[in-house]
């Protein structure tokens, strides 16, 4: 994992296609990992229009490790993670580079981990959608996790009612688990 003291950062490409070094902000996130304005600034220069480079995936075990340590984790960690790893395969960005391949495959297996225990009492819906979209992607359903990465609740809605003919009804109904 490149530590934040690496200066090989300040040469990466983001989303953008630009140098984007994006120590900065994961300085701001192990200081404070729920500062919305960090999220905000990795999500539009780590992925920008389906686009991703090198300090995506650079910056993936950096957030996999702060978010180890965190007393609690929501959605951003999760989807970040998930839009970066679908986006990765796509043929208009760059390959994940050889030098970073193993860190880059050993954070993945610890945010997993830590999706699954999320996962035991998530009641939020895009931390629920995100870390499962993070464990079909992790065991490498690729399509699967890319699905539940880029589907919003009216594409869902949409393709329920079109494939399987839901009605309003069982929309609201909160399910077997969630009325106990």
């Amino acid at each position: 994992m490149l530590t934040l003291d690496d200066p090989r950062w300040s040469s990466l490409h983001g989303g953008y296609r630009l140098p984007y070094d994006a120590t900065p902000a994961l300085r701001r996130l192990a200081g404070d990992w729920t500062d919305r304005a960090t999220w905000e600034e990795l999500w539009n220069e780590l992925h920008h229009q389906g686009d991703v480079g090198a300090a995506s995936y650079a910056a993936l075990p950096v957030l996999v490790e702060l978010a180890r340590g965190a007393r609690t984790r929501d959605w951003n960690v999760y989807a970040l993670a998930a839009t970066i790893e679908t986006e990765r395969h796509a043929r208009r960005n760059p390959p994940l580079p050889t030098w970073l391949a193993t860190d880059y495959r050993q954070a993945w297996a610890k945010l997993a981990e830590l999706a699954l225990e999320d996962l035991r009492e998530a009641g939020d819906r895009d931390l629920m959608r995100s870390a499962l979209a993070v464990v079909a992607l992790a065991r490498g359903d690729l399509k699967l996790g890319a699905l539940l990465a880029g589907l919003d609740d009216s594409e869902i809605d949409e393709y329920l009612d079109d494939r399987i003919g839901w009605s309003d009804e069982y929309r609201s109904d909160p399910g077997p688990v969630a009325e106990s």
